[in-house]
């Protein structure tokens, strides 16, 4: 990194590296999809904390295959439930297995208008979704995997900061068309989430 990123990295004095050194109380992980990698050795393009990285995201493997067997209503959001599995032993292994809560993990659909309420609610891929990274987290806690918390995203329908409303993750249905009151449903997700924690 000191390479790559020269000067703009902030130095610390000792007593700032003893300070920090070993404080985190956990590690916070969104995880919604993963990704190809493959090294970019020189960027030509101006600096940007991206460029950074020196690495080239890609969603499809060298023979074209895509990286999940199904997606989300997001072009980003492919469904690779082994990612997550794989992620969380690599943090044990490289972090010394680190507290983890997993702060985000959530699936979209595309907002259609066209659906009636009780065909929005009927959202038996996401209620697939949780139940194969949930059962990635099983196996990752069962081989000594730290995780202390799991945070759904998300609990309604909600504005997404780049998609705006074009696409929903809540495991409850907004109704944004009637915007006086904003009626919400339970979805099927909601439903199997509440069963999942009751029993």
């Amino acid at each position: 990194m000191k390479d790559n990123v020269g000067e703009r990295l902030p130095e610390f004095e000792s007593d700032e590296k003893e300070l920090v050194k070993g404080s985190c109380d956990f590690l916070g992980i969104n995880y919604y999809t993963a990704r190809y990698a493959q090294n970019v050795p020189q960027y030509s393009s101006k600096t940007h904390f991206e460029n950074d990285l020196h690495v080239d995201e890609r969603t499809h493997d060298r023979n074209g295959e895509p990286i999940g067997h199904d997606k989300g209503g997001s072009s980003w959001l492919y469904i690779v439930p082994e990612g997550i599995y794989k992620i969380m032993l690599y943090i044990k292994k490289t972090y010394d297995n680190p507290e983890i809560f997993i702060t985000e993990n959530g699936l979209d659909e595309l907002k259609n208008d066209e659906l009636s309420i009780p065909e929005a609610v009927k959202d038996e891929k996401r209620v697939k979704y949780h139940k194969d990274h949930l059962d990635q987290l099983r196996k990752a806690i069962e081989d000594g995997v730290r995780l202390k918390g799991y945070f759904k995203w998300s609990f309604f329908d909600n504005f997404e900061w780049t998609q705006g409303y074009n696409v929903r993750f809540g495991v409850h249905y907004v109704d944004f068309k009637n915007e006086n009151d904003l009626e919400r449903h339970p979805k099927d997700s909601a439903k199997w989430w509440k069963d999942f924690l009751k029993n």
